[in-house]
């Protein structure tokens, strides 16, 4: 065994104060050799200073020093030397002797293993190749599972079943990709499963393509189905109001026996037909499979986020297509299909944004409807300010409110557009006001003034029924003659199809209270549109007392027709009766009636005065009185009570009361006129006394018509006659100062006017003032009535 001595490092000793550079060179480069270091240093330091021989000559001095030093070592150590000689020896011969025991243990050992280590040999080469068996099978059966799935995906491919098929292609790149032993195989995959994936992509989004397409056609037939289902449902609304005011109205007229089943039918069949419920999606071809595959394949393909946008774009483009309105054909008829198509884009959003699994966002879906809203908004604003017919008006707005409670119900907000509709609200009833005026005239035009002649029940239930102008709830016998003309229901059906017109623009736009809007623009149309109709009528038109007196009866009519006006009004508009009478007004057409009781009292003036016209042959100075009245008061009786009976078949009592008492009035003026007259120069007191006979009479026919009105109205029909009465009164009276009395004048004088008193009472003449009268009586004693009447007429004149 050789022992192994650590190597020490040798120092150079230090140099003596004699020693020269190159001696100190020398010491180092031998302490260098000796530790083992690099020499490197000193051959650059040699051939950097161009003498390589002293580095040479230090080398060869180094060799010899060691050479002495190796010669001292080997005698020092020579005994040693030779045992261990000696030891190799002797160890020499027991390497031998072991060398022959292992040949021959070795030989052995051969004899024995040889058959073990073929054996052996064979089990190796099995085991090999079981392993190269086993590694096949295993390589088979994976490339017969990636087979079985490249079959199926192939299969579901030929099915159009993407889904399925990206699945197993997805199984395949992750559990057979990067393990199939075949390079062809694997070469195959990496080249086919991207092609198959932007296969599918593409048939996909021709899918859906093509569903964009017919989407639109689906989206108009939904929005028509929707928005006709509101419209029936609005339908049966109306027919609830319909029982409901007949019920009412029953009730008002405590039919207590008349019982009313109001059956209220579902309104869910526009909820069937939207939401599904009534088929596949609700309609024929509303189907959303091909958008949620797309979508659902999109996200397996991990597209997702890129299908959205796509999706979103293209609906957006088709809503703003939608809302192109075409120049060539006109809105109205056109209005239908523009809002249907409208409101089936967003009942199809409203669904894909409740069952897409967030393909839309509420927030892109509200951001289409106020697009489309302020379109919609645009196009109606536009569109109104064209329109000049208040019945184009009515039907669009009437869609357009359809359209809002279809979308209603999904939710979207509709405020918009109802504000549109009711900025327009003026201007619809000032075009049905237009209308109107025109259907007045027409209808007044055509009217002949005759009492309409009524044969069978259904036409006095189509004039007078349905507009509550009877004056009786008994059904009359026919023929009946009614006490109107054909102006009076031909104006009320004018007033009541305004009436439903302009409650059916008020309805379903956002306002629940427009009664007082109704109210408004009926009261309108009264007032100003069919009052100045019928006052240019009888301005211009009536000729005859006949005619005059039909108009005045058509004014009674009329004032119970206003009645139902405003009734119909309110209950049209949801009001209770008893709220709406709380504010009725006066009669609308007042002026109207004034006008035409006006034009039949100013006629019936006008044939009273060809009679008064007799007055000329009173004699004013008769030495007598007239027993039986004067010619011209029998002629005014005659026509009077001619008069009444015949205006009372067709004069309401009170219009017959006030055009009686207006020519009474007359008359009493005209007797009064006639003493006040520059044709009375005088008159004696038997010509009052004729006078006081015939202001009689006509009190008498007055009284006479009690039966006709009441004693209360009788007398204030004879009050008409007050200031002929009480001038012949006065005259006749023996004491006529006492009109200086306030008292006695407010009760018994207080129609007349003290200048007429004076200019009258100055023309009486006493009997014994006739014409040389005076020669006669020359100093006699004067009349104490005389005498009063004078200091009257003093009295007054001093007044004056």
């Amino acid at each position: 065994m050789t022992s192994t001595k650590t190597r020490r490092r040798i120092v150079p000793a230090a140099a003596e104060n004699g020693d020269t550079a190159d001696k100190q060179d020398q010491l180092l480069l031998s302490s260098a050799i000796c530790n083992g270091e690099d020499l490197g240093s000193f051959v650059r330091k040699a051939f950097a200073s161009g003498k390589p021989e002293t580095l040479l000559h230090h080398l060869k001095h180094f060799t010899k020093s060691k050479e002495s030093e190796i010669e001292d070592v080997c005698r020092a150590h020579y005994q040693d030397f030779i045992v261990a000689v000696d030891d190799l020896r002797s160890l020499l011969s027991d390497v031998d002797s072991l060398k022959s025991s292992l040949s021959n243990s070795n030989n052995k050992l051969q004899n024995v293993a040889v058959p073990l280590l073929t054996s052996l040999d064979a089990y190796v080469e099995a085991k090999n190749k079981c392993s190269n068996i086993a590694l096949a099978i295993s390589s088979l059966s994976t490339c017969v599972q990636l087979m079985e799935l490249c079959s199926r995906a192939n299969f579901h491919l030929t099915k159009n079943n993407f889904y399925m098929a990206l699945k197993c292609l997805d199984s395949i790149e992750t559990n057979f990709q990067d393990k199939t032993p075949s390079a062809t195989l694997k070469r195959m995959l990496e080249k086919q499963i991207p092609a198959i994936r932007a296969h599918i992509e593409r048939k996909v989004s021709k899918e859906f393509g093509d569903w964009l397409v017919e989407i639109r056609i689906v989206s108009r037939n939904l929005g028509q189905l929707a928005i006709g289902q509101a419209s029936a449902a609005r339908q049966r609304e109306e027919e609830l109001r319909i029982k409901q005011r007949q019920a009412e109205e029953q009730s008002r007229l405590s039919l207590r026996d008349c019982v009313y089943a109001l059956e209220e039918e579902e309104d869910d069949e526009i909820d069937g037909v939207v939401d599904g419920s009534n088929g596949v999606n609700g309609i024929s071809g509303f189907d959303l499979t091909p958008l949620y595959r797309a979508y659902h394949i999109h996200q397996t393909l991990g597209l997702e986020d890129r299908f959205k946008q796509y999706y979103f774009e293209n609906r957006k483009l088709q809503l703003t297509s939608d809302f192109q309105v075409s120049s060539m054909t006109p809105f109205l008829e056109s209005h239908q299909t523009f809002f249907a198509q409208i409101a089936g884009f967003f009942i199809v959003e409203d669904r894909v944004l409740r069952t897409g699994g967030g393909l839309i966002s509420k927030m892109e879906v509200e951001n289409l409807w106020d697009t489309a809203v302020s379109k919609m908004c645009s196009v109606l604003e536009d569109q109104f300010s064209r329109m000049q017919t208040a019945n184009h008006l009515l039907l669009i707005k009437d869609y357009v409110s359809l359209l809002g409670v279809t979308l209603r119900r999904f939710g979207y907000p509709i405020d918009a557009l109802l504000d549109v509709l009711s900025k327009h609200r003026d201007k619809y009833h000032e075009l049905l006001l237009s209308d109107c005026r025109k259907q007045f005239a027409e209808a007044l035009a055509a009217d002949k003034f005759e009492q309409m002649y009524m044969k069978k029940e259904y036409e006095y239930s189509m004039n007078v029924l349905s507009f509550q102008i009877q004056t009786s709830n008994i059904m009359p016998a026919f023929p009946y003659v009614a006490p109107f003309s054909s102006t009076v229901p031909d104006c009320c059906r004018i007033v009541r199809s305004f009436i439903e017109d302009s409650v059916s623009f008020m309805s379903y736009g956002g306002q629940l209270e427009f009664f007082d809007v109704v109210k408004k623009y009926l009261d309108r149309l009264l007032t100003e549109v069919l009052d100045g109709a019928l006052l240019k009528v009888i301005n211009s038109s009536i000729g005859g007392v006949t005619q005059a007196m039909q108009m005045a009866a058509n004014m009674a009519v009329f004032e119970r027709a206003c009645d139902f006006f405003f009734r119909h009004a309110a209950q049209l508009s949801g009001i209770p009766l008893r709220i709406a009478e709380r504010g009725r007004r006066q009669f609308p057409l007042i002026k109207a009636r004034d006008a035409a009781e006006e034009t039949l009292s100013g006629l019936l003036k006008q044939k009273v005065d060809g009679f008064l016209s007799l007055i000329e042959n009173v004699n004013w100075m008769a030495d007598d009185p007239p027993q039986g009245g004067n010619e011209y008061a029998n002629e005014v009786i005659i026509f009077l009570e001619t008069l009444v009976s015949t205006a009372q078949q067709v004069l309401p009592v009170q219009v017959l009361k006030r055009v009686l008492q207006d020519v009474l009035a007359h008359i009493s003026e005209m007797i009064v006129g006639a003493l006040l007259g520059e044709s009375v120069k005088r008159f004696n007191i038997n010509a009052i006394m004729g006078l006081d006979v015939d202001v009689r009479l006509l009190e008498s026919f007055a009284e006479n018509q009690a039966p006709l009105l009441s004693e209360a109205e009788a007398n204030q029909l004879k009050s008409g006659l007050a200031e002929s009465r009480q001038m012949v009164n006065l005259l006749l009276s023996n004491h006529p100062e006492n009109f200086l009395n306030p008292v006695i004048r407010e009760r018994s004088y207080n129609a007349l006017d003290y200048r007429k008193v004076v200019s009258i009472s100055e023309k009486l003449r006493d009997q014994s003032d006739r014409l040389f009268g005076s020669f006669g009586t020359r100093g006699a004693k004067q009349n104490p009535k005389k005498k009063s009447l004078d200091a009257l007429i003093k009295r007054l004149k001093d007044v004056n």
